[in-house]
């Protein structure tokens, strides 16, 4: 082939890694990918890191309005993520919402110092500016009297045990706008509910909900969130519970969302407050009234 024809026909471009990878959204860093072993070193994907992104994108998918709201009302947001491990949902939000508009901020809070320090060092070698790690629990948080006042959302993800009830206090305390909780491995409600359980079973026919050591399991984790939903319901927020995603990739599936209202709809915080209270009654859970109180 001479000269003049390999010019005239010229080897097409390389397709870019988004090409390769559908997943992958536009302007994505894929260095960010690469840090959180989402990606490897020679950009592909395996099995388990797409089903990790594919669960993290589907979480963005709810949680980006509310950022967007409260950017486009105030011009600016803060996102505390509790138990943010790796940071996994903090970074890719950063990246994939905060960045382009150049505005917005991101608290991890992680009890682990030594993940807290690799989520320091990566957010600085990616010049990510805005984002900020915190040390300690989250009931440390809740007194932390350098954080600001106020936090607009906030999300605990796989948050276990009483966890999520930690979140909810700090939102609470925060007077957070929005809440974001994917809850895991409750154990304290069934714990309760096996201490009374013979008294329950003399009192009230639906004691054997919980009669069976794997129902007083399963029951107590689904009685948990409920309560958890009308504690913030007595609080003035409108609460959503969905699934995260579909149940052949977790069984900790529930996703609970919940928006601060403004105003007091019919009683409605009042009336949360008696269902959760007869709640407490009626499953022999009196024990969990200091921690559910509202």
């Amino acid at each position: 082939m001479s000269a003049a024809s390999r010019t005239k026909n010229p080897r097409p471009p390389a397709p870019s890694l988004q090409q390769q990878l559908p997943e992958l959204r536009e302007g994505q860093s894929i260095a960010l990918l690469q840090e959180l072993h989402i990606l490897t070193r020679e950009g592909k994907l395996n099995q388990d890191t797409r089903r990790k992104l594919k669960q993290v994108y589907h979480l963005v998918q709810f949680i980006e309005p509310l950022l967007a709201e409260v950017l486009d009302e105030q011009g600016d947001v803060l996102l505390a993520d509790h138990g943010a491990g790796k940071s996994y949902l903090g970074f890719i939000l950063y990246d994939l919402v905060l960045r382009p508009r150049g505005a917005g901020r991101v608290l991890g809070v992680e009890a682990r110092s030594e993940l807290v320090e690799k989520s320091r060092a990566l957010a600085a070698q990616l010049g990510f500016e805005r984002m900020q790690f915190l040390a300690g629990t989250v009931q440390q948080a809740i007194t932390d009297a350098e954080l600001p006042a106020r936090i607009d959302v906030v999300t605990a993800l796989h948050a276990c045990d009483t966890a999520t009830d930690d979140a909810i206090d700090f939102a609470l305390a925060r007077d957070a706008r929005h809440l974001v909780l994917v809850p895991c491995c409750q154990a304290e409600a069934a714990s309760v509910m096996r201490q009374h359980k013979a008294l329950s079973l003399k009192r009230t026919p639906l004691a054997e909900l919980w009669r069976h050591p794997l129902h007083t399991r399963e029951f107590g984790s689904q009685i948990t969130n409920v309560l958890r939903c009308l504690r913030l319901q007595a609080h003035g927020y409108d609460v959503t519970v969905t699934e995260l995603v579909g149940w052949e990739h977790s069984m900790k599936n529930e996703l609970i969302l919940a928006r601060r209202m403004p105003h007091d709809r019919h009683g409605q915080r009042e009336h949360a407050r008696q269902r959760l209270l007869q709640m407490l009654d009626t499953f022999g859970l009196q024990d969990l009234q200091t921690r559910f109180a509202v």
